[in-house]
């Protein structure tokens, strides 16, 4: 069984998002978890992909979080690791932080031309992965800017940019497909919205770049 090392400070990183994570892949995946703080030298060394989750909060907190793992993580990536960002994981792979895609710009979603939505509070969004129309829980997600022949586009937003991709061993994803019932029982025009679980999405998705 393959080894997920997840990063958790909430709530920029938070647990219902980790939670919701490690119960869409804890069938397949063990995972180790780490924090803001001092890891080992060796912590990586049995891992097969880090992954940070999504929140509340900015991704301007990048530099405070990392300031102690930072090397680590980017010496993980660099020789080879890979790398799962949901929303503000995925935010993070962008150019202004970790820099790890290749000519790719993460960007809010809500910001870009022709969106369905202006505003970044919980909604469900309209997608279509791998083709097929589907739905998944968003809280001012992330959208991939960058030429489609760099990447492989998993799922998109209603306007029809890239919300899911994955770029040879890095792996970003706008939406929640991870998110839980309570998720949508906590604000009153989302409970209408719950069709039950879409972890498996998700697992597919890790699944793929796991392949890689």
């Amino acid at each position: 069984m393959k080894t997920i090392a997840l990063f958790l400070n909430h709530p920029k990183c938070s647990v219902q998002s980790g939670n919701g994570i490690i119960k869409a892949l804890h069938s397949h995946y063990r995972f180790k978890i780490f924090t803001k703080h001092e890891i080992e030298d060796d912590f990586f060394d049995d891992v097969d992909m880090v992954c940070f989750p999504g929140g509340f909060g900015d991704s301007d907190s990048w530099d405070i979080l990392f300031r102690t793992n930072r090397k680590q993580i980017l010496n993980y990536i660099q020789n080879g690791g890979r790398y799962l960002g949901v929303c503000m994981g995925a935010y993070w792979a962008d150019a202004d932080y970790f820099n790890i895609m290749s000519d790719l710009r993460v960007e809010q979603y809500i910001r870009q031309p022709n969106t369905d939505t202006k505003r970044p509070h919980a909604k469900e969004m309209n997608v279509v992965w791998d083709n097929n129309p589907d739905s998944l829980y968003f809280y001012d997600g992330s959208v991939i800017i960058g030429d489609e022949s760099k990447f492989e586009t998993v799922a998109r937003y209603a306007n029809g940019v890239p919300m899911a991709i994955i770029q040879d061993k890095i792996g970003l994803i706008g939406c929640h497909p991870e998110a839980e019932k309570y998720w949508y029982d906590s604000y009153s025009w989302m409970k209408k919205h719950w069709k039950g679980s879409k972890h498996h999405l998700l697992l597919d998705f890790v699944n793929r770049l796991m392949e890689k």
